[in-house]
């Protein structure tokens, strides 16, 4: 095996391993739009837009699980790998209805972890303990953050039909009880089914704020501007995103002291 692939394995992180798991497991070629774009295998942008040298070298006390429904791990426009990029203990699996993932069951047992399952909070049933916009973590426990991913349609059917998630409280925010520019979606790319939902990304920033984590959850949001806008540079629509989320972006990270993987 060629050195340069055992690299290549070795700077992917959870969701990219995941997504070559649930490439090898296709029968057909994944048809998504843009499907004729030549995108870099680990950002999945168009590769003259690749950003993999800006991802942030960055430390968090948080960690996240992202239970993916099927096929959004081949999903080009998929924020869920910009958590891994920038929070290292980020874990990702497939979910299945009838089959439990050991090695999942694991890290949500491990002692840790305490796990918070994210999702809207007028769902809970009354018995079931929530945080919204604020949480207390405690003090012997890491916030593990549980995020279902996947269209609101699926999500629902997640959260429905996963039992073993059912004793662990559920993290939200209300986005009516934020400031006005963190209570809107900046996400263009695909069309939310309503007002009030947002990219996986978006909200997994606001969990990071929830858990005293503030530079985290900039950091997370202004990687996000910059994949949306770098996203839409490739596919044929106009392009809403932050023309100066680049700039933003290396602002930011110099501004508070964080690294690049491509200046190592």
């Amino acid at each position: 095996m060629p050195l340069f692939f055992y690299v290549r394995i070795n700077t992917m992180h959870a969701v990219n391993k995941l997504h070559h798991y649930r490439m090898s497991l296709s029968t057909t070629t994944y048809k998504s739009r843009g499907q004729r774009v030549i995108r870099c295998d680990l950002c999945r942008l168009a590769k003259p837009h690749c950003i993999c040298s800006y991802s942030p070298k960055s430390t968090s006390n948080a960690g996240f699980l992202l239970l993916m429904y099927d096929t959004e791990v081949l999903k080009p426009s998929n924020t869920g790998k910009l958590i891994a990029d920038v929070v290292p203990d980020t874990f990702a699996f497939l979910w299945s209805r009838t089959k439990e993932n050991k090695e999942m069951l694991a890290i949500l047992n491990d002692e840790q972890w305490q796990p918070y399952i994210v999702f809207p909070q007028q769902y809970a049933q009354p018995e079931r303990e929530v945080f919204c916009n604020e949480m207390t973590v405690p003090s012997s426990k890491r916030p593990l953050f549980i995020m279902l991913d996947g269209c609101w349609r699926e999500a629902k059917k997640m959260f429905r039909k996963s039992p073993y998630l059912n004793k662990f409280p559920i993290a939200a925010f209300d986005p009516h009880l934020l400031d006005e520019a963190a209570n809107t979606s900046r996400y263009q790319i695909r069309v939310a089914e309503e007002n009030y939902q947002f990219a996986t990304a978006e909200v997994a920033a606001r969990m990071l704020a929830m858990a005293e984590e503030p530079v985290n959850a900039q950091l997370l949001d202004q990687w996000f501007d910059m994949f949306s806008y770098q996203y839409q540079k490739s596919v044929c629509q106009k392009n809403r995103g932050n023309p100066q989320a680049l700039e933003d972006y290396l602002a930011y990270t110099e501004r508070h002291s964080i690294d690049l993987k491509g200046s190592e």
